[in-house]
């Protein structure tokens, strides 16, 4: 039986997606041979809408095009189902597509898709809330809520996100949290904590990356050292690859974790868009959540 191919295209991807970019994907699947069903979501909630809506349908492959809160949308709908879902790197960073090794170039990403190999990969969970490569509490978060409000005013998104992080910066935040993970109980005053979908690469040449998307656990980073002087050197120490050396940079990692605050409510970003949850948060690693369509090994040609 022909495999069917339903694509959900974010309207507002860094890519974007007018009627000739669509025809562009149906075209990458024709050469590969397949016919492919595409669905333009203009808003969130249509994305939405659309990635449940893919569930029910025929289509036995979801196809993702748009960058990593896309991803994210789709990968939070059809987990746990019989669907695959492909990915179609069509955003601005494409973070989740490159620790997939997927090619950033379309008629490359369809023909990964068409080829069909499959992983199963994990998916972290907040209060809930599935994400595929991190969350977190704190400086992110002030940064993207400022950065939204500056392009509402009409700047364009690198200009607003250079303005919102030299604001945040200057105020120099801070939170104070209980984090239990395991056996451990820790109290800390710091500028932020992230809780990432596997273990993160902090090495200078890699930093940013995931090794492995399958090992079942959360990888979770904070500063001992709070304040615009603690995330300067943090940065200093990223780019010279002694992060994981500094004394002040706290690294762990575990299958859950719930964050305690005094506030009963906390912003949260969650593959780079941000929203509101009760406190306590609960983390947690689900294994093997989410099957995907990942790039064809040499060995399995063999």
């Amino acid at each position: 039986m022909e495999k069917s191919v339903a694509v959900i295209v974010n309207a507002n991807s860094g890519s974007g997606s007018d009627e000739k970019h669509a025809e562009q994907i149906r075209d990458a699947f024709r050469a590969v041979g397949l016919s492919a069903e595409i669905f333009v979501a203009k808003r969130g909630e249509d994305l939405v809408k659309l990635a449940h809506g893919s569930v029910k349908s025929e289509a036995s492959v979801i196809a993702a095009g748009g960058g990593d809160g896309t991803v994210s949308v789709i990968a939070s709908a059809i987990a746990g189902t019989d669907k695959l879902m492909g990915v179609l790197p069509l955003g601005t960073l494409n973070h989740f597509a490159k620790d997939l090794d997927l090619p950033s170039e379309l008629p490359d990403a369809a023909k990964v898709i068409a080829e069909g190999a499959t992983a199963e990969i994990d998916l972290g969970s907040v209060n809930g809330r599935t994400f595929i490569n991190n969350s977190s509490i704190g400086l992110y978060p002030r940064i993207v809520r400022r950065r939204e409000m500056q392009q509402s005013l009409g700047r364009g998104k690198w200009a607003a996100a250079a303005w919102a992080a030299l604001k945040v910066l200057r105020l120099s935040h801070f939170l104070t949290v209980k984090i239990v993970a395991d056996d451990a109980v820790l109290m800390r005053r710091t500028p932020f904590v992230f809780v990432g979908n596997n273990d993160y690469d902090m090495d200078l040449y890699n930093i940013g990356r995931r090794p492995r998307l399958d090992r079942g656990k959360l990888s979770v980073y904070f500063l001992r050292r709070g304040g615009r002087w603690g995330v300067i050197v943090m940065l200093l120490k990223t780019m010279i690859g002694r992060l994981k050396q500094w004394e002040d940079f706290e690294a762990l990692q575990t299958t859950s974790l719930t964050i305690e605050s005094k506030k009963k409510q906390l912003f949260v970003a969650i593959d780079g868009e941000v929203t509101t949850f009760g406190t306590p948060l609960e983390y947690k690693i689900l294994p093997g959540a989410l099957r995907v369509i990942v790039p064809r090994r040499e060995e399995e040609d063999q």
